[in-house]
């Protein structure tokens, strides 16, 4: 008899125990339809093989390219909060960009909102996607590929550390004049490289022409599309007491890249400035592996 209850005691505890396993499995549900209020959320979604839960993005979502098929709801800066609603998604992905009176509108209706504040550092944007895989059940994939990011940028960072660090001046806007700061992730860019950010010390982003000149970069980013990056790249052309235009280091170099990055995008955009920075780095390293052999 004792060993019936016994038996009956302890079937009831691995009942439970699965029900329990079973329940918080249920209990985890990630979203199935969502949109997507910004290019780097869009792309980050892709890396993450989550692109057929996306329901919408913004018109500057066009990366990757099946991106720009999606529907779209407006800005970043101004979304269509009633067409939002009409999708009926199961959450939205907000940025620091999101107009926090459309976000408020869009909880008031229950809507379930995250949104993702402004980056400062690599290492802030290697936490928000590994927030994003959280959230969309895909945390393995994220940890998988911050793990092999971080990895390329711990390289890249040993690498350049050996290398003579050229001065950058980095534009992120022409009029007003705008710098990346050292609050910036773009400035993590910058120091990554092997660069020095002439702007690291000042406190707002706004840059006179004046201050370029006086601090004599010898690399310029320009950091914008179409016309208006080439219109400023003939503009510090003119400026032949300027190291980076005397030795023709003046740079065009796509928005999407610098400004919202994916963790794969961030190592390559990284890869890319080490060549702008250092060029001929690589054929040096050639030669130098060439003669110890």
């Amino acid at each position: 008899m004792k060993t019936i209850i016994k038996s009956r005691a302890v079937l009831s505890i691995i009942l439970c125990m699965i029900f329990c396993a079973f329940s918080a499995g249920a209990g985890e549900k990630f979203p199935e339809r969502i949109v997507s209020l910004g290019p780097a959320i869009t792309e980050s979604l892709y890396l993450l093989k989550a692109q057929d839960r996306i329901i919408a993005n913004t018109v500057y979502c066009l990366r990757p390219a099946e991106a720009a098929n999606k529907e779209k709801i407006g800005t970043v800066l101004r979304a269509d909060v009633e067409k939002i609603v009409s999708l009926k998604p199961d959450m939205v992905l907000a940025t620091s960009l999101s107009r926090p009176e459309q976000i408020q509108i869009m909880k008031g209706v229950g809507l379930k909102v995250v949104s993702f504040p402004q980056l400062q550092t690599f290492e802030q944007l290697c936490r928000q996607f590994l927030e994003l895989g959280k959230i969309t059940g895909k945390s393995k994939e994220a940890e998988k590929i911050i793990k092999s990011v971080k990895c390329r940028v711990k390289r890249i960072k040993k690498k350049t550390g050996a290398f003579v660090r050229p001065k950058v001046f980095v534009q992120i806007g022409a009029k007003p004049l705008f710098a990346a700061t050292g609050d910036s992730f773009i400035n993590d860019f910058i120091e990554l490289a092997g660069g020095i950010n002439i702007a690291s010390k000042v406190k707002t982003g706004f840059y006179s022409r004046e201050q370029v000149i006086k601090s004599n970069p010898d690399v310029i980013i320009i950091v914008t599309m179409g016309i208006a990056g080439e219109n400023e790249k003939k503009t510090w052309q003119k400026f032949k007491v300027l190291n980076a235009a005397k030795n023709n280091r003046i740079y065009v170099v796509d928005s999407y890249k610098m400004c919202s990055p994916t963790p794969e995008g961030f190592a390559d955009t990284l890869e890319e400035l080490v060549e702008l920075f250092h060029p001929g780095h690589n054929k040096e390293e050639r030669k130098k592996i060439k003669n110890e052999n």
